[in-house]
């Protein structure tokens, strides 16, 4: 059996100063013995991670060589060199994926994000985009957030329906894009994934649970490609799939498809990418270096703490207008499916946004969220503070009103201070002003539908030029898209990864001098925001 051979492993354990995935940590030994990266396949990934941490990280590994590479086969505890590898374990080298897909058939990009999962359909012959398709995540019915659905993948049976769930609702997207595209499912020969780490662990039917437990250690940071049959996606015969990598257990492979998408790393000056989801993700560089960092400031700016809040959908206010004169506002609201008027449900991250930036330049509420004029019909006392009725109950389509507190600005407004010590923190860490962005990307449904000039009022987005602000929509599609259908764009993704630092936000007394100063509007400090109006 000479295409196959054992190595002897004594690898150093996972610490919060190497958090390299267990099959990466593994990968990594063996490419300096191998000379090459070794292909997992995706079915042994969590038995191989398992067996590493049972056996304090000394193992043997078995490889054999595959048609595009070595590929690792068998781990076993301890020194096993002692007995020659089974011959049976050369076949499982046709787990993996020879070669991704060609120029025939269809291939689909898909997002997989905590809260939807969004794809595209293209003819692999030309690039052409056949049909589009979203789904919520059905998993938002086991939890909301990231923590709740891996503590629910920890129980009997919770992994597989956690798994389950994402793989029928990927199907079922890519079916309902194919019917509309008068194509069908089988057609499909190529799929490129992305999402955080955590979804892209679900999506591979991967244990979590290392994730948010110290030292935070994924199974896997760079997914070999995979056969889409082996995770349940039934589509062409053969099917490749490819889940873009994640670095560390903080930036998923949606990210990583984001800088792709906006070019980042091919730029001579430097630009930022900001994705605001359920956090606000950042990367800051160019071609030389990468800089990355989260934090918390999202769930406010996806309507998730706001009573009045809700996502974007039919009957939510997405814009509003309020007259300087009069206080009256004027509603911009998602129609209904067929494109007809519907009544206000409530406000969505965007229209929130708007609605704050309005009561400041109108002058009803002052720098710290506080509301200036008191006697007006639709200024009201409410057991939060005063409060704004946006949609009297005759309007809405509750019967209520629709109004907003103090209370809950104040949450806004610690939502974009949050935001904007990100960003000038992230800054000031590599010794740059905002000045010296030659681009800022704003990514994610976030970035298409917020107003530069609404999130500069607010104090939240630095107050640059306003054609250096560039929408990208869902960049983690866009990245997904373009290594799907540009075989040269693909060994990117290494570069990407390979280039890019984490940088841990130490919440220090600086930080939150920082915070502070930005919880006013537009910021304690008006030479920041020079286009500004500011009024106490």
């Amino acid at each position: 059996m000479s295409n196959c051979r054992k190595h002897h492993l004594e690898l150093t354990p996972p610490s919060l100063g190497d958090n390299t995935a267990f099959i990466d940590r593994l990968a990594k030994a063996l490419e300096r013995l191998e000379g090459a990266w070794p292909a997992v396949p995706v079915g042994r990934l969590d038995a191989f991670a398992q067996i590493m941490r049972q056996a304090a990280f000394q193992v043997t590994a078995t490889v054999c060589d595959g048609p595009a590479g070595p590929v690792l086969v068998e781990l076993e505890p301890g020194d096993a060199r002692a007995t020659a590898p089974e011959p049976a374990l050369a076949r499982r080298v046709q787990e993996v994926p020879t070669a991704l897909w060609g120029d025939h058939g269809l291939g689909v990009a898909l997002d997989v994000g905590s809260t939807h999962l969004q794809a595209s359909l293209h003819d692999l012959a030309d690039g052409e985009e056949l049909a589009r398709g979203t789904r919520m995540n059905p998993q938002a019915q086991v939890g909301a957030d990231i923590l709740t659905r891996i503590h629910a993948a920890a129980q009997p049976g919770g992994r597989e329906r956690l798994h389950r769930m994402l793989v029928e609702a990927a199907g079922e997207v890519i079916a309902e894009m194919c019917a509309k595209a008068g194509r069908q499912a089988g057609e499909v020969a190529g799929l490129v994934a992305a999402g955080n780490t955590t979804m892209t662990h679900f999506l591979l039917g991967l244990d979590a649970q290392s994730i948010p437990r110290e030292p935070y250690i994924p199974v896997v940071n760079r997914p070999s490609p995979f056969y889409t049959q082996d995770l349940g996606l039934e589509l062409a015969p053969g099917a490749v799939g490819w889940a873009l990598p994640n670095v560390g257990s903080y930036f998923g492979g949606d990210l990583v498809a984001g800088i792709v998408a906006a070019d980042l790393h091919r730029r001579e000056d430097t630009a930022i990418l900001v994705d605001v989801g359920t956090n606000a993700e950042v990367v800051l560089g160019n071609r030389d270096w990468l800089v990355a960092c989260a934090g918390a400031a999202g769930p406010a700016l996806e309507s998730g703490v706001a009573k009045m809040g809700i996502l974007a959908q039919p009957g939510a206010i997405e814009g509003i207008k309020i007259d300087p004169q009069t206080y009256e506002p004027t509603l911009k609201i998602i129609p209904g499916p067929d494109g007809a008027p519907v009544k206000p449900k409530g406000l969505c991250g965007s229209g929130l946004l708007q609605l704050l930036a309005q009561l400041y330049l109108t002058r009803l509420m002052d720098m710290r969220g506080k509301f200036r004029l008191h006697d007006h019909p639709r200024v009201f006392e409410s057991e939060e503070g005063w409060a704004y009725i946006v949609a009297t109950a005759q309007e809405s389509a509750t019967g209520a009103d629709i109004y907003v507190d103090e209370v809950e600005i104040d949450i806004l407004l610690r939502s974009k201070a949050a935001m904007y010590t990100i960003l000038s923190t992230v800054l000031k860490e590599v010794g740059l002003e905002f000045s010296d962005l030659s681009a800022f990307f704003v990514a994610g449904a976030f970035g298409n539908v917020i107003d530069p000039d609404t999130a500069i009022t607010l104090g939240m987005l630095p107050d640059l030029p306003r054609d250096r602000f560039i929408p990208l929509g869902n960049s983690s599609l866009a990245g997904c898209r373009k290594l799907l259908l540009e075989p040269e764009a693909r060994p990117q993704v290494e570069a990407v990864v390979g280039r890019l630092t984490y940088l841990e936000l130490n919440v220090n007394q600086a930080l939150m001098n920082r915070f502070s100063a930005a919880r006013f509007i537009p910021h304690t400090d008006p030479g920041r925001f020079p286009s500004v109006p500011v009024w106490h």
